[in-house]
């Protein structure tokens, strides 16, 4: 039943008015462009992908100070096939942790807490390398025992690598100093031919000399 009202039916004009759909199209003050933005792991598969909440050792103030809460992963490059763990912030995407995994490193349960684990790295999460002590927390035991047996397997995995890159590094600097004494080699028979070759111009002279006087 419609009111008699004449506010209430100004009231329904109004909203009849501000409902009514008039087709205009108003274009944006400012066009904004797709940008592709690079993360620097275009070339990288992740192994591992966790939410965490990641803590740094502080020495001067001896104490733990949270890093940031967000997604850890490890990243295993294409070509390369070395490993980093990667860390951000779950909103600002800033990097809390970001370094290698090497066969030195160890991961150890954190004293009186089974949902979490320490380790030492060089970080380089703040654009140069630092010494962190690291301690990462998990919502789950089982998190936390994964994210610890993928920390072993992969520092494991790494040990191969790192023998045979000292292998091909043992094996090019053999093969210069090669090069090397060759060239040293090569040096020496040179010097030699060029003292036979003054020994016997200087014979030819002194016959030349000789028969000249005679």
């Amino acid at each position: 039943m419609a009111s008699n009202d004449p506010e209430h039916k100004e009231e329904e004009e109004t909203t009849a008015a501000e409902d009514e759909d008039t087709g205009a199209q108003v274009a944006p003050i400012v066009k904004l462009e797709e940008v592709a933005v690079s993360t620097g792991e275009e070339d990288e598969d992740a192994i591992l992908d966790l939410k965490a909440k990641l803590y740094r050792f502080d020495k001067d103030g001896n104490q733990w100070k949270e890093r940031g809460a967000g997604s850890v992963r490890f990243l295993k490059h294409k070509k390369t096939e070395k490993v980093r763990l990667v860390m951000r912030q779950s909103k600002t995407l800033k990097i809390c942790a970001n370094h290698l995994i090497i066969p030195t490193m160890s991961v150890q349960e954190h004293a009186g807490n089974d949902k979490s684990c320490v380790w030492h790295a060089a970080d380089f999460a703040d654009g140069e390398l630092k010494d962190e002590l690291f301690c990462i927390r998990f919502a789950s035991v089982e998190n936390c025992k994964k994210f610890m047996e993928t920390f072993q397997e992969v520092a494991e995995s790494q040990k191969g690598k790192e023998e045979n890159k000292e292998a091909t590094d043992a094996a090019g600097l053999l093969e210069n100093l090669s090069v090397g004494d060759k060239k040293d080699e090569e040096k020496v028979e040179v010097k030699e031919v060029k003292e036979d070759s003054t020994e016997k111009v200087d014979e030819v002279k002194a016959a030349d000399s000789e028969k000249k006087e005679e």
